[in-house]
């Protein structure tokens, strides 16, 4: 079964009680178990990720280079600051949608710059926890359409 790696940056992990003006009421267990029955549906495994370390984060991507067939990114913090996080999603060679639960280019000018977003497939934000809803269906069509099994 194809797997797709779910990688989660810094504070992702207060999610729930942390700013829910912005990012809703949602856990990270929650969004996680949603993706997880999502990919089900969609023939898909979800192994997911979350480390408020860069390296850690690093480390896992490179590690998805042998045991997944896509990514999907929520950068947090790190979207808009880390070259390194740019470079493991480069140097992986996978597929990798990048995830922000609030729409970045309505919040501060600082946040609207991604740093990560040039390598990866594509970008989606604004739609709170249902972005990773949405990434999964984009990264499985992807995948499905350029013939990748994983």
């Amino acid at each position: 079964m194809m797997t797709i790696r779910i990688v989660n940056g810094p504070n992702l992990a207060l999610l729930g009680t942390r700013e829910p003006g912005i990012y809703g009421n949602e856990t990270l267990d929650d969004i996680v178990r949603a993706a997880s029955r999502h990919a089900a549906g969609l023939g898909v495994a979800v192994d997911h990720i979350q480390s408020d370390v860069e390296g850690e984060l690093v480390r896992a991507i490179g590690a998805s280079r042998t045991t997944c067939a896509g990514l999907i990114i929520n950068p947090a913090a790190y979207t808009h600051t880390s070259v390194a996080l740019r470079d493991a999603i480069s140097a992986c060679g996978l597929p990798c949608v990048e995830v922000h639960l609030s729409n970045t280019h309505r919040r501060e000018p600082f946040r609207h710059q991604s740093l990560t977003v040039p390598v990866c497939i594509g970008q989606i934000m604004g739609f709170g926890g249902h972005g990773y809803l949405l990434a999964l269906d984009a990264l499985v069509h992807h995948l499905k359409e350029t013939g990748k099994k994983g």
